[in-house]
């Protein structure tokens, strides 16, 4: 094709078919990865751990097999978050109190993306243990491409910060509260949280109690259908196409932190967003689901006591954690000490959100309420600190979690300072092809740009 070049900032669908067709090998395609990898992430930081002779190998191995004009990943880059078991790799979980002993097997969602013919380049950035909004640990600080004084989010910021920058065509990633669409927010990216039960979720031991799944990160609709579908083990999710009917349409700004606000130009893309929705057909209606002000804190109780557990379930020191989780853990143990993590909770909740979305087919709100944080060594800071950071500029996204609902983030527009504007899309339980249908029709609707600037991609 010319160049190593040519195969940076193609989407994962024309890679494929590019490898498919024998017009370029799996090796050309990781090769030409790593090379902007090694170029990139110095200054980026969204690699945890790269495996460039392991996937060459693979990559290697991969176009040998006979059955490479059929794989729907064929030669397809991508990273697995630092929280997934891959066989031969240490799992570290962003965190330095965990060991560095190789995993004996791949995780389930690992072997589907590696049987359709993925090459695993590494273990993407995350925070120790996916806990905040912002992905530095001890081994480093993952940084947006967009603007490198600011957070890409988290946890899954490495993986964002990785696809923004053309680093990958798409990837994998990781949603307990948030953390693949506030990401996605972060870096202008289209990523989508499953409901229960859609994809694998063996994150941990429990999955943060089951509020955690596993999904993609992408530059467009399609490539995240199509690892999705993959993730899932349904072809059915592939190839998306905009609603076939009139959809009722939800639209809300309200903060659900009781006395926090919310940037207008992230107001305007909702109700812009609505704008274009009705004028495709739909009925759109200003909505605002009602959160009761307990759940704010019934949520923390949940996330310290699920960082408890998973720490404890690892057979880790929690006194080896950073600070601020050390914290975090603690305030967990005292949860549950207390009887604060109730499953009759989760279960109101369900109940209340679900009782919204009967009248509606997808709820649209802010993905952030605020631009992304400074880029600081947010693991160095107390828990306080950090608490009140998360809450205030990443809000909306944990409810759909604690519900064990779809949502997705979507590209809608710049900020005037100059970092991607998002929407979040939330439906009812079984409603994933909705959010893609839905999602589909916005990116027809309202383009975007594909990478940040700093991907130097025109």
């Amino acid at each position: 094709m010319g160049n190593d070049m040519d195969l940076i900032g193609q989407t994962a669908i024309d890679l494929a078919e590019l490898v498919r067709s024998g017009k370029v090998t799996p090796r050309d395609v990781v090769g030409a990865h790593l090379e902007r990898i090694r170029a990139l992430d110095p200054q980026i930081g969204a690699f945890e751990r790269v495996r460039a002779e392991k996937a060459l190998a693979e990559a290697e191995e991969l176009g040998s097999r006979p059955d490479l004009a059929d794989l729907p990943l064929a030669g397809l880059p991508l990273a697995i978050k630092d929280e997934m078991p891959v066989a031969g790799e240490p799992l570290r979980y962003g965190s330095t109190a965990t060991p560095d002993t190789p995993e004996p097997e791949d995780d389930e969602v690992v072997k589907r993306v590696r049987a359709a013919g993925a090459v695993v380049m590494g273990a993407s950035r995350m925070p120790e243990f996916g806990i905040w909004a912002a992905s530095d640990n001890r081994f480093g600080m993952a940084r947006n491409p967009w603007n490198l004084g600011r957070v890409p989010g988290g946890s899954s910021g490495g993986a964002a910060a990785a696809v923004a920058s053309a680093m990958l065509p798409f990837t994998h990633a990781a949603d307990g509260l948030g953390s693949i669409r506030i990401p996605a927010a972060c870096c202008g990216l289209f990523g989508i949280k499953p409901g229960l039960g859609v994809i694998p979720a063996n994150i941990g031991p429990d999955s943060w109690k089951h509020m955690s799944e596993n999904g993609p990160l992408a530059t467009t609709v399609d490539d995240a259908a199509l690892l999705f579908s993959v993730m899932a083990g349904r072809e059915g999710f592939r190839n998306p196409r905009p609603p076939d009917r009139s959809l009722r349409i939800a639209v809300s700004v309200k903060n659900p932190v009781a006395g926090s606000f919310v940037d207008k130009q992230y107001k305007a893309a909702v109700f812009e967003t609505g704008r274009l929705l009705q004028g495709a057909g739909h009925t759109v209606t200003n909505a605002d689901p009602h959160v009761p002000i307990k759940l704010g804190p019934i949520v923390t109780s949940w996330w310290t006591a699920s960082v408890d557990d998973e720490v404890a379930g690892l057979g880790i020191d929690p006194r080896r954690l950073e600070r601020r989780n050390r914290r975090h853990a603690a305030l967990g143990r005292v949860a549950k000490r207390l009887g604060r993590v109730k499953e009759k909770d989760r279960e109101e909740w369900q109940e209340t959100i679900g009782s919204f979305l009967a009248d509606y087919d997808v709820l649209i709100t802010p993905t952030l309420a605020r631009p992304p944080l400074a880029a600081k060594w947010w693991s160095r800071r107390g828990w306080v600190a950090n608490y009140v950071a998360n809450v205030r500029f990443a809000p909306f996204a944990a409810g759909a979690n604690f519900a064990q609902i779809p949502s997705a983030a979507i590209p809608a527009g710049m900020h005037r300072i100059g970092v991607p504007l998002s929407v979040m899309l939330t439906a009812r339980p079984g409603s994933e092809a909705v959010l893609f249908s839905v999602a589909k029709q916005l990116e027809g609707l309202r383009p975007w740009k594909r990478h940040a600037p700093f991907a130097g991609l025109g």
